[in-house]
């Protein structure tokens, strides 16, 4: 499988990677099955999925303490760990990207993980005073004392992301992407290629959007109890090109014996400015047919084909 190189780091990894906020995190998803997160993590690794992405915030410390369990059982230097930190448990989880805080979050979070590096270490949100470059030069020095191998940011707004790579030591950004939500981050993709980050999306597959699963009929279901929309500034029209456009997908989808699911995550695989690609999972089945976009590889025109039809995002 082709491997890809994470900034300017010596970390190299697949470009699937299972994101786990399902596993262990409680606090995020009701009705969660510990023993699934278990399986769920064991049916990755076992499917050569090493890339692991998850966060203190996913059941307060919990989805790392699963994962670290797990890790037992296998070479870890076969395994890329990322995980992040920014909430301040001692400041009712606002955040936080002091110096000291870093260092304790980093400390505690190889506790739980329990080996003694992390692959990738993100500040998980920016803090309003910590300048962004001073946060990064803390997790530098952490990184040549061999705690952690990369450096990463997410939810850092474009000026944020200049800020903290103002002395070229940004290897990875995590944030918001998917085919329906790409024209808000194109300038910062164009600033991370220039720049050699690695660039990670988060909410791919759109809460569930981008599934195959969902009809016109279903726009009501993307709503929350607030009455906004849960994709965002998304309006019916909108819903309705996503629905159209996802139609398009199964086509292609069903010519190589796909899911749409599958086929959405081959065109991230195959998206240059895309590293890795993090879709989660509740369960091992779902694991396993994510896995399988691995084996698909689209055509050019195919490529082609899926960018066009959501062009209007």
């Amino acid at each position: 499988m082709e491997k890809v190189r994470i900034g300017k780091s010596d970390v190299y990894t697949i470009k699937l990677g299972l994101g786990t906020n399902k596993v262990g995190g409680h606090n995020l998803f009701k009705d969660l099955n510990e023993k699934d997160g278990y399986d769920l993590v064991r049916e990755a690794l076992n499917q050569g999925i090493n890339f692991l992405d998850t966060a203190y915030v996913y059941g307060i410390g919990r989805s790392e303490e699963i994962i670290g369990d797990v890790l037992q059982d296998y070479d870890r230097s076969k395994v890329i760990i990322a995980t992040k930190a920014a909430q301040d448990k001692s400041q009712d989880m606002a955040m936080n990207n002091s110096a000291d805080f870093i260092k304790k979050s980093v400390d505690e979070a190889l506790l739980r993980l329990k080996t003694d590096y992390i692959d990738i270490f993100y500040l998980h949100f920016p803090d309003e005073k910590t300048p962004k470059d001073e946060a990064v030069e803390t997790l530098d020095e952490i990184r040549k004392a061999g705690k952690i191998r990369a450096i990463g940011v997410s939810n850092f707004s474009l000026d944020q992301i200049k800020e903290a790579n103002a002395n070229g030591k940004v290897d990875i950004v995590e944030d918001q992407y998917s085919l329906v939500h790409r024209s808000a981050v194109k300038e910062e993709l164009e600033y991370l290629q220039a720049q050699n980050i690695s660039f990670v999306p988060y909410f791919p597959l759109a809460s569930g959007l981008l599934t195959g699963k969902y009809s016109l009929d279903d726009w009501d279901k993307f709503k929350n109890t607030d009455g906004g929309q849960l994709l965002g500034d998304f309006s019916k029209e909108q819903y309705d090109k996503a629905i159209q456009g996802i139609e398009g997908v199964r086509k292609i989808a069903d010519s190589h014996q796909a899911t749409v699911t599958q086929t959405v995550l081959a065109w991230y695989m195959a998206n240059p400015a895309i590293s890795v690609v993090i879709p989660g999972a509740r369960n091992v089945e779902q694991v396993k047919n994510n896995a399988a976009a691995l084996d698909i590889e689209l055509s050019p025109d195919e490529y082609q084909q899926i960018d066009q039809l959501f062009s209007d995002f």
